[in-house]
């Protein structure tokens, strides 16, 4: 068995396992969308290319790289303060409110399973001071990765003509972070919870959004999705 990671920009699909490579190889599949690449986890190969140094909007994708830029340079347990920036932002939501506190870890738990917009400006806030002190790093760490033909402006991928990365690139960042136990764990966890805090009194309820690992018909046993993708700008699509 092999670990892979399916990096598709429309279609982008971490898979953990494939039955081994016989003599009677199958014809390539047939991929709607316009980008593609399929790649070994353990030796980095690529195994199914479309296309896949062409320049796409990232979208929900970008969460993974803020994730692990956090993980690293962040502790799990830190207290994490909200600021008015986290109401003014659109898409997938936690609803913060400015002032509240959570930590470092559920804030991460938040982007990764219900890809809360807000949640990741928090994010990038502490741990950067500002989102484009927080870019910046995000940057220098792609280009640490090898992903040399991406630029982030933003931690949660929101639409922007500065914001781009191709399939190449969002591949080898997702297989760069799924090396590291802590980002594991969390991309794989179907459910989790945030309790009540200091602005809100009821539990929020986090269910991760790929339907490869959730119980539906595109389950796909083996598969760890990291990160469901839905915009306008880019379609339906996980990885």
């Amino acid at each position: 068995m092999k670990k892979i990671i399916a990096s598709l920009l429309t279609l982008f699909i971490l898979v953990v396992q494939i039955t081994p490579v016989y003599a009677n190889v199958p014809p390539p599949p047939e991929i709607v969308g316009p980008t593609a690449v399929l790649m070994d986890f353990t030796t980095g190969q690529v195994l199914y290319d479309k296309n896949m140094h062409k320049r796409m909007y990232p979208a929900s994708t970008t969460k993974i790289l803020t994730a692990i830029i956090a993980i690293e340079k962040g502790n799990l347990n830190d207290i994490v303060t909200a600021s008015n920036n986290v109401t003014k932002i659109d898409g997938n939501s936690i609803f913060l409110s400015p002032g509240e506190q959570l930590t470092l870890e559920q804030l991460l738990y938040a982007i990764m399973l219900q890809s809360a917009n807000d949640a990741a400006i928090a994010i990038a806030e502490h741990i950067g001071g500002s989102v484009e002190n927080f870019a910046k790093m995000m940057n220098e760490k792609a280009k640490e990765i090898g992903a040399y033909d991406s630029h982030f402006v933003n931690p949660n991928g929101l639409p922007d003509d500065n914001h781009y990365s191709t399939p190449y690139d969002m591949a080898l960042i997702a297989r760069y972070a799924m090396q590291n136990p802590g980002f594991r764990e969390i991309v794989t966890t179907v459910h989790d919870q945030i309790p009540p805090s200091n602005k809100l009194d009821k539990v929020r309820d986090l269910w991760i959004s790929t339907r490869l690992v959730t119980p539906s018909s595109f389950r796909y046993e083996g598969a760890d999705g990291v990160r469901l993708v839905c915009t306008v700008h880019v379609g339906q699509g996980v990885r």
